[in-house]
């Protein structure tokens, strides 16, 4: 299996969301989800460093990582939705747009990746654990996972 990632754009919004409804009814268990609404993945698409990674299968998205670049007291790359389709899970996609976005993270001098995820998501909660990352806080239903790159300031 082939995959090819690249820089999402505004056309591909529709199968955005269709991944990412489908994240939100394995997570919760629920067929009744909203997903994303216009305009709310705008930003992602206006050119600047936050941004989404698709990888393609067969010319076909199967799954995306969305991420938001954070200046702050401390400054982090947030991964903030993963998604891969439920037909290409345990393929080793969602690991590799977890690699994608720690090389994106070293090449805009950062060196700390933030997520959440919610507490009973084992399987994604697993991933995470074998890439590094270990428990920040809780946030309720979520744990804030943190993921420190070695070398340069963050």
């Amino acid at each position: 299996m082939e995959v090819h990632f690249r820089k999402a754009i505004k056309e591909d919004f529709a199968r955005i969301n269709e991944l990412f409804q489908e994240m939100l009814r394995a997570i919760y268990g629920n067929e009744d989800v909203k997903g994303y609404g216009d305009g709310d993945l705008d930003y992602y698409f206006a050119g600047k460093e936050d941004w989404i990674c698709v990888a393609e299968v067969g010319g076909r998205i199967e799954g995306f990582l969305s991420m938001e670049v954070h200046r702050e007291a401390e400054n982090y790359l947030y991964y903030d939705d993963l998604s891969v389709s439920k037909a290409h899970r345990g393929k080793g996609i969602g690991t590799a747009l977890l690699d994608k976005g720690e090389a994106y993270c070293k090449t805009l001098g950062l060196s700390t990746l933030v997520l959440h995820v919610e507490t009973d998501n084992e399987r994604a909660r697993e991933l995470y654990e074998k890439r590094g990352f270990t428990l920040l806080k809780t946030d309720g239903t979520r744990l804030c996972l943190v993921k420190r790159l070695p070398g340069g300031p963050s």
